[in-house]
């Protein structure tokens, strides 16, 4: 009876330590390529486990469900999950119920514009551009740039949904009017001209000098939005481009175009709802190619910047062999 008892309790400890290896020690993998997993809201335990164990994932549903009972209050939660390696049972079971589910990172910078926008998507796998492009260029302005960490599956309409509903919560909080449309139209060109952020608001408040007189604000990057719009962007701005009658064209067209041109950062809206009190009409890119700008009241002093603008412009193509990019007429503001 007694060699019985040492027998049964060998056995059980052996076992034991099986199962411990299987579970907690042993790394699996019946996978050559990552796989996912999506566990739908309520599936239980064991059926997770079958759906790990039919993708190869760990050896046998059973070894999930023991990984559970140390942590009885850690619960699965729901979502879709990626593996690209071996993991122990118990590694997977804490895992999935940390909830850390498989995400997409998309990352907006300030000052892209729907057509940005849309390669972004399209680069992430929600959606072509082609389907995103009529989103985007709907709620151009208004999809706010920042980082987003979307599920796989996202649609194209759900991702400008979280986009539009982080503008509206930035907007809320830099107390923003209750029509946005002028502000963020304004935001707008201020984010694409800016490059030094203590100009923002410098820069708004050249704008809205501006329209304060009637004077066209001669904007290129509005030039360039409307040559996007109509599928003839070139990637520099030409004569033909400033001449050209379109609404968005701020060099034909007086006060601030039908709408915004790209999407501004929160910064730049503030710059527009508070731009900075200057007597200032005028700015052109400053030579040094610092992205600063130099500033003036009148239009003589305007020439001269833009004069200095066009030898520092000089000097750099002869230093480099190539003609330098930006503004192509940055004398005509």
């Amino acid at each position: 009876m007694k060699r019985l008892l040492l027998f049964l309790a060998a056995a059980a400890l052996a076992a034991a330590g099986a199962l411990h290896y299987l579970v907690r020690v042993e790394r699996f993998a019946a996978f050559t390529e990552p796989v996912f997993i999506d566990i739908p809201r309520g599936t239980s335990t064991l059926d997770i486990g079958r759906r790990l164990e039919a993708a190869g994932v760990v050896r046998h549903a059973l070894l999930f469900a023991a990984a559970r009972l140390p942590n009885p209050r850690a619960f699965p939660q729901a979502g879709e999950y990626r593996f690209d390696q071996p993991a122990s049972p118990h590694q997977i079971y804490l895992r999935i119920a940390r909830g850390d589910v498989y995400l997409v990172d998309l990352v907006i910078p300030e000052g892209s514009d729907a057509f940005d926008i849309a390669a972004l998507v399209a680069r992430a796998g929600f959606a072509t551009e082609a389907e995103f492009l009529p989103l985007a260029l709907a709620n151009e302005g208004f999809l706010f740039p920042s980082k987003y960490r979307f599920p796989r599956r996202t649609t194209a309409a759900e991702a400008a949904k979280a986009m539009k509903r982080q503008f509206d919560l930035v907007w809320k909080e830099i107390g923003g009017a209750a029509d946005p449309h002028a502000a963020v139209t304004l935001a707008s060109l201020v984010e694409k001209e800016a490059v030094l952020a203590e100009e923002r608001r410098r820069i708004a408040g050249v704008f809205a000098n501006r329209l304060k007189i009637g004077m066209k604000l001669q904007c290129d990057p509005t030039v360039a939005y409307a040559a996007k719009l109509e599928g003839r962007w070139r990637g520099i701005i030409y004569r033909s481009d400033l001449d050209r009658q379109h609404p968005y064209n701020t060099y034909q067209t007086a006060g601030l175009p039908p709408g915004p041109i790209a999407n501004p950062g929160r910064a730049a809206l503030e710059a527009a709802l508070r731009p900075l009190d200057t007597p200032e009409l005028y700015f052109v890119a400053a030579p040094d190619g610092s992205g600063a700008h130099v500033f003036s009241k009148d239009l003589d002093g305007h020439e001269r910047a833009v004069l200095e603008y066009r030898r520092g412009q000089q000097n750099d193509q002869k230093g480099n062999g190539a003609r330098r990019g930006g503004s192509a007429a940055a004398g005509s503001r």
